[in-house]
């Protein structure tokens, strides 16, 4: 039987998305293929404070890594969730947690409860029935509970760390494991004169790299995806008008808190990610209404630490390649496309790319099926990330700028305006199983942006054994009282990951 094993891999760019994908790949084939990643000094990653979302840990049990271990070496904090301010209105404020909000105890939703109480009068706010922000706003953090019965159990976390410290810690994993690093710049591409495939990579100098399966982690470049093969891009500037972000790090003016910030501005909006070592910030803004030395000035006048160097001007085209697996070349990172990072998608888009690739290995015959199955599922989970995105800045009651006055009366995709007009109609979430952002997700952004039903589930009131109002009541005090019994954020960072001092 002919071998037609994938035995050459050849992986373009490093930065966080090329090691993640040499850390994976070298993982799962045990030194059965090489793997060679190709990168140069002479082009620098993008490399600003990284937020990230649950499901990383996943790909780094995949990979066996030590969560401490991990923290420590990027100069990482915890994460919570998201804390947005003016998305809605100038002062407004609301929390998107991380994990459940509030505890499931009869066969109708919690929230369908919550909002009875709310038109009853109870003013409470939804998220406080989350165990997340009870513990976000008080500054403390600890592990959940693998028991269910505790209240503690119902929370989840994610990270936030340096984005270029994490590809070193990726690189040295990947590295222990056979992978080859290449310095050199990728200057051309030759394709293979029968069927259009990547036959080999040109570097400046005249080396050359053949491979059977090529990476392209080149970033907005796209040097492969887009570059030798042509695949196209579609954008959604029409939804999401931000084009343009300045970041800079800065001094820390507080103890790290373990949640991200994005506060709204009048022409885009501003990050906040704590690490332990600086702080991140960012402002994403729209160029039709705000020019670079202004949103540079603005998020200098806006920093609450002393910065750290010069602001960096950033540009790109939120959309995705209408192919991210084109003949024997899967696109990840920024090749792949741009979600704006207002719910730190990125790192995510990069991994779930990796368990679709690995599931759906290809050999050298790379059956168009095989390649097909994988631009679909990508293409959703790319979609249905883009329409929980647009709702950030659809649903706004703000008029005081042109930004929001635009985003708030644009026409939305179809499928998104289904699952508003579900929730407005009677409180109803309807993610589907697939869907990144679950029933939960929606609800706080729903809620936190002031999409409220016309109505609740009727249900609510058919079930009069049960004593909700006595329910939610106990349920915000034992959620309280488990939050302040956690040690503070600093003080779990200093038990259990400090970075080695610089």
């Amino acid at each position: 039987m002919t071998d037609r094993n994938i035995r050459r891999i050849a992986i373009v760019g490093g930065g966080s998305a090329g090691w993640m994908a040499a850390a994976a790949l070298s993982n799962a084939l045990q030194g059965n293929c090489r793997i060679e990643l190709i990168e140069s000094d002479e082009i620098g990653t993008i490399g600003v404070g990284e937020a990230t979302l649950p499901p990383i840990k996943g790909f780094n049990r995949m990979l066996g890594i030590d969560e401490n271990a991990f923290v420590a070496a990027t100069q990482g904090t915890f994460k919570l969730g998201i804390d947005f301010h003016n998305w809605s209105r100038l002062g407004q404020r609301y929390f998107h947690p991380f994990g459940e909000i509030g505890v499931a105890f009869d066969s109708v939703p919690f929230h369908q409860y919550w909002l009875r109480e709310r038109a009853r009068g109870d003013t409470t706010p939804l998220q406080d029935y989350a165990f997340a922000w009870a513990a976000g706003r008080l500054g403390r953090f600890g592990l959940p509970s693998t028991d269910r019965r505790y209240v503690q159990s119902t929370f989840d976390y994610a990270y936030h760390f340096d984005a270029s410290l994490y590809a070193c810690y990726l690189r040295r994993y990947a590295e222990q494991r056979g992978v080859v690093r290449t310095e050199g710049k990728v200057v051309d591409a030759a394709l293979r004169a029968d069927d259009g495939f990547i036959r080999s990579l040109m570097l400046a100098g005249g080396a050359s790299v053949e491979a059977d399966l090529f990476i392209d982690c080149s970033g907005f470049r796209a040097l492969l995806i887009e570059g030798a093969l042509g695949t196209g891009y579609e954008s959604w500037n029409q939804w999401l008008p931000c084009d343009r972000a300045v970041a800079v790090a800065s001094e820390h003016a507080e103890e790290p808190v373990p949640y991200t910030r994005a506060t709204a501005r009048d022409a885009g909006w501003q990050w906040r990610i704590p690490l332990q070592h600086r702080m991140g910030n960012g402002l994403v803004y729209c160029s039709r209404h705000l020019g670079d030395d202004e949103a540079a000035a603005q998020l200098l006048a806006n920093l609450e630490g002393k910065p750290l160097g010069e602001p960096r001007l950033l540009r790109f085209t939120t959309g995705r390649r209408r192919q991210f697996w084109n003949r024997n070349c899967v696109a990840l990172g920024l090749a792949a496309g741009f979600m704006e990072p207002i719910e730190s998608t990125s790192i995510h888009l990069v991994q779930s790319s990796l368990a679709r690739l690995l599931a759906l290995f290809p050999d050298r015959d790379f059956d168009p099926l095989v390649a097909r199955e994988f631009n679909r599922l990508t293409h959703a989970e790319y979609e249905r990330i883009r329409d929980f995105l647009i709702l950030h800045y659809h649903a706004t009651q703000r008029d005081d700028a042109p930004l929001w006055r635009e985003t708030g009366s644009m026409a939305i995709p179809d499928t998104l305006q289904y699952k508003i007009d579900q929730f407005r109609g009677s409180g109803r979430t309807i993610a589907k199983s697939l869907e990144l952002f679950q029933n939960a997700n929606w609800l706080a952004v729903l809620v936190g942006q002031e999409i409220l039903p016309v109505r609740h589930d009727p249900l609510a009131d058919m079930r009069t054994q049960i004593d909700a109002t006595r329910f939610l009541a106990d349920l915000r005090g034992v959620i309280g009282q488990a939050a302040q019994a956690m040690p503070t954020h600093s003080e779990y960072i200093r038990r259990h990951c400090a970075a080695a001092p610089a």
